[in-house]
């Protein structure tokens, strides 16, 4: 891939690290004046604070989300922390990068997730690979970085007689009884995420027309992303008849005039935890993202196409490649309780 360089976006300034004043104690950097020196060209001699600036620029001209511009910016700022905020791009090395990430899990004294680790992998590959791709580094000392597996904990699922239970429970829920109200939405909501395995950000964002009844025989879902660099996440999930005849109950009850849900994603997260409370699932255990892996692990059990299971969840094929080994660890220790 071809990263525009320094130059497509603005002559940014090697000086920037005589125009900051770097507090050697907090690794911290504050502007003394104004850029003076308009035109000077990135090089290898930058300073990792300079670099940064200019791959700040880099991201937000290419659209980068801003939660994905402060998770590189941060990491790259860590790693300012660990080698020297300025320390010339041109002297840092794979060792150096490598170094880092040990220091990361061994030695910083702060856990680092799986998913953390992965991310500063990420951003080191893409800052420096940009930096050679614009012509600073001759070099891409990212390129032979040690990939290191962190083993993250496998999710704690409920299994399916527990998943019957809670089902069992939203649907008197639906249902009602004395002197309490019908409620379609905890049985159309836990419904929605197995049979789609949509994410909870998804879901608060679906509004009644992504929902196509056009042809009676194949209802189905689309997943409808704002995101112009996402938009491979967009996607047409199937729905069964008997689902909609749920979300028409909800409908009639909760008259949403925007968004399909009325309210927060967190309570949303509520409604699952209340039902598996009252199912006797342990506190945690009933959420969005355990019905999403049991709703992949279902499909992934049954052998549904893989390619079709990652398009379902709207994985890309990286994120797919880690979420696999998971569900085949999933599946061994299934068939080891068994």
């Amino acid at each position: 891939m071809n990263y525009p360089g320094v130059n497509n976006y603005a002559k940014f300034v090697v000086a920037m690290e005589s125009t900051m004043n770097v507090d050697s104690q907090s690794g911290l950097f504050t502007t003394e004046s104004a850029l003076h020196e308009q035109g000077t060209l990135l090089t290898a001699d930058a300073s990792l604070q300079a670099a940064l600036g200019a791959f700040e620029v880099y991201m937000e001209a290419e659209g980068f989300s801003v939660n994905t511009r402060k998770a590189f910016s941060s990491d790259i700022r860590l790693l300012g922390k660990y080698l020297g905020i300025g320390q010339p791009v041109g002297e840092i090395g794979t060792k150096n990068l490598n170094d880092f990430l040990n220091w990361l899990l061994y030695e910083r004294g702060v856990p680092c997730s799986q998913k953390s680790y992965a991310r500063r992998v990420t951003t080191l590959k893409r800052f420096f690979s940009w930096l050679h791709q614009s012509g600073v580094l001759r070099e891409d000392p990212s390129a032979a970085i040690i990939q290191i597996s962190v083993t993250s904990p496998l999710p704690d699922l409920p299994s399916e007689e527990e998943l019957q239970r809670a089902l069992a429970v939203s649907s008197a829920l639906r249902d009602g009884s004395g002197d309490t109200k019908p409620d379609a939405r905890p049985h159309m909501l836990m419904t929605l995420i197995l049979d789609t395995g949509i994410k909870k950000s998804e879901a608060i964002a679906l509004v009644p027309n992504h929902i196509d009844r056009q042809d009676p025989d194949e209802p189905f879902l689309f997943v409808r992303i704002k995101n112009p660099r996402l938009r491979y996440k967009e996607r047409k999930i199937p729905l069964k008849q008997t689902w909609l005849e749920i979300l028409d109950e909800y409908l009639f009850q909760y008259q949403p005039t925007d968004t399909l849900f009325t309210c927060t994603a967190r309570n949303l997260e509520y409604v699952l935890s209340d039902v598996g409370e009252a199912a006797g699932l342990g506190q945690g255990r009933l959420s969005f993202e355990n019905l999403r892996w049991v709703s992949a692990l279902r499909e992934y059990r049954q052998g549904v196409e893989p390619g079709t299971i990652r398009q379902r969840l709207g994985l890309s094929p990286v994120t797919w490649r880690e979420t696999k080994k998971k569900l085949d660890r999933l599946m061994a220790r299934q068939v080891g309780k068994t």
